[in-house]
């Protein structure tokens, strides 16, 4: 199944809850919340609070990117706050089997994250225990970048190895996902799409997330 998650990152925090449900109602059926704390990535956003104050108003799945350095001690807090999922990044964790069973031990799906210059291979031992697997198709830290295309690979590879291993992830991509571009990411074999410029940067949000779907489901069907 193809669901598309809008990146509050791309949004106005000043009427945050404005901008996500019109993305809702139009058919987007998860949240992309992007966590960065000025270390591991060049830029900083928001905690815990922000997250609890959307949990009030949203009945989707709260999809929270975590791109901070010692990750583990902030999962627990996230998810009291109303994460249903959780991602961390293979790069970021020194001990990665222990923080996507930490995740998976507070209620929430796992989910582990590979940067643009990071292998699919470096994977390979957590394959088993993750939810999903999030593809960065651009250097995260900051919107509105272009899609890097060699993380088409990465997406190829990954449904490879889950058939040849059975598995049941799903794969994510961030970064760039486009009206340009969505067509080969879905073609790719990517089930969660995670668009923030192209939902909230221009035009009407709706229509956004409609055309943005719209060009997902028909990119399947070629697929098909």
């Amino acid at each position: 199944m193809i669901e598309l998650a809008p990146s509050i990152l791309s949004a106005d925090f000043g009427c945050l809850t404005e901008q996500v449900q019109p993305a809702i109602e139009a058919g987007a059926s998860v949240l992309h919340f992007d966590v960065m704390d000025g270390h591991f990535v060049p830029n900083l956003t928001v905690g815990p609070p922000v997250l609890a104050s959307l949990r009030k108003h949203v009945k989707v799945p709260l999809d929270v990117h975590l791109m901070i350095e010692n990750p583990d001690l902030y999962i627990p807090a996230f998810i009291d706050a109303g994460a249903d999922w959780v991602s961390v990044h293979q790069e970021a964790c020194v001990h990665l089997d222990r923080s996507l069973n930490l995740i998976r031990s507070h209620g929430a799906l796992a989910g582990v994250v590979i940067n643009p210059a990071t292998p699919v291979s470096m994977l390979t031992e957590v394959l088993d225990i993750v939810d999903y697997v999030l593809v960065m198709s651009v250097n995260p830290g900051f919107g509105g970048q272009k899609f890097i295309p060699r993380a088409l690979d990465k997406i190829r590879q990954l449904v490879t190895m889950r058939a040849e291993r059975r598995l049941n992830f799903r794969i994510e991509v961030d970064g760039g996902v486009a009206m340009n571009t969505i067509g080969e990411i879905v073609r790719a074999g990517t089930e969660i799409l995670v668009a923030g410029n192209a939902v909230f940067g221009h035009g009407d949000i709706r229509q956004n997330v409609k055309q943005l779907l719209e060009a997902a489901h028909s990119a399947t069907l070629q697929k098909a």
